[in-house]
């Protein structure tokens, strides 16, 4: 799929190229090329072709997350609350 984006980007580069350098064309118009031929279809099209990748990214957060949850649930396995983790200050005599 990059390789279908970089050649759709040379052949639009050129294209304002093209405008740009003609006798009838402008620098406005080159940038309009670029911007409406170029930029603005491919980021579509990259956002949308994406959408499954992004998918399972979400699904596998999700799974991790409830993994983790469980594991954390679960505990040591002593059943057994946990204790102070710091010892207690003590009083000079």
């Amino acid at each position: 799929m990059l390789i279908v984006a970089v050649a759709w980007m040379f052949v639009v580069v050129l294209m304002a190229a093209a405008e740009a350098m003609s006798s009838q064309g402008t620098l406005l118009g080159a940038f309009f090329t670029l911007l409406l031929y170029g930029l603005l279809p491919l980021a579509i099209v990259l956002y949308v072709m994406g959408t499954p990748a992004r998918r399972r990214a979400r699904y596998r957060a999700e799974v991790a997350a409830d993994a983790a949850a469980a594991s954390a649930a679960q505990g040591d396995g002593g059943g057994l609350a946990a204790g102070d983790p710091l010892a207690p200050e003590r009083k000079e005599p």
